[in-house]
């Protein structure tokens, strides 16, 4: 079993234990982003600017790694033509449960992000990909098909985790690791429960954009939304609106 594998499966267990973020919106949610009152999310708490997110009528939207009927119904209620890509099966199982319950059609793909988007070029308007590159060990082949299946002019709201997180202890008091975080370099900081997860650098993330073809227009930080870390004010995640741009 790979690593990706791994996590798929953890994943779906998560959810079945009520995971928070693969519990979807509520009817009344979805009802009040057709009235043109919502919110989503890419990082714990801050919502994401609706600037970032335009106007959305007839585009097509890929959630990629977005799983768990949160972020997509919202977007289809805004009038959206939403697809989403996820490696778990109960996450596909929540957008299909939202789609079902609202009436509205949804595309859903079961695949590995780490692998070719089974997309053609220039297929989408806007990608939002919630806070997920931490299940992942290498992040710019990602970014780089993002890249690629994005239209000109196309937009990428994305989620990053800074590496703080990992190298706290469990009770965020003291520092315990040194990044990069790397179960698969180092099986000793493996946690069944936690699946297998990665530290990425901002030359990683941030660079990764850049060198991939993007622009970076607009980005804000987060907390986790509780523990010491939290209590404390220290940003754990990053969150970037990134651009496609058009050539001349």
């Amino acid at each position: 079993m790979n690593y990706q594998e791994i996590n798929s499966r953890t994943i779906d267990s998560w959810v079945d234990e009520g995971w928070e973020w693969g519990t979807p919106v509520t009817h009344e949610a979805f009802k009040a982003a057709r009235e043109g009152r919502w919110d989503i999310v890419l990082t714990p708490t801050k919502a994401v600017p609706h600037e970032w997110v335009g106007p959305l009528e007839g585009r097509h939207v890929l959630g990629l790694a977005s799983g768990g009927g949160q972020q997509i119904p919202i977007l289809t209620a805004l009038g959206a033509r939403c697809t989403v890509l996820d490696y778990s099966q109960r996450q596909l199982d929540m957008e299909r449960l939202v789609a079902g319950r609202e009436g509205y059609e949804v595309t859903l793909v079961k695949a590995d992000m780490t692998r070719p988007l089974p997309f053609e070029d220039e297929s989408f308007d806007l990608i939002i990909n919630p806070v997920s590159l931490c299940y992942v060990e290498s992040v710019e082949p990602i970014l780089k098909e993002c890249h690629r299946v994005l239209k000109p002019g196309g937009r990428l709201l994305i989620g990053f985790d800074n590496g703080i997180n990992y190298i706290v202890d469990e009770k965020e008091e003291g520092i315990v690791h040194g990044l990069p975080f790397n179960p698969l370099t180092n099986p000793s900081l493996y946690n069944e429960d936690d699946g297998v997860q990665f530290s990425h650098s901002f030359t990683e993330q941030v660079g990764g954009l850049a060198r991939a073809g993007f622009q970076i227009l607009d980005a804000y930080d987060d907390t986790n939304g509780e523990g010491r870390l939290h209590e404390l004010g220290i940003p754990s995640f990053w969150a970037l609106l990134a651009i496609k741009p058009v050539m001349c």
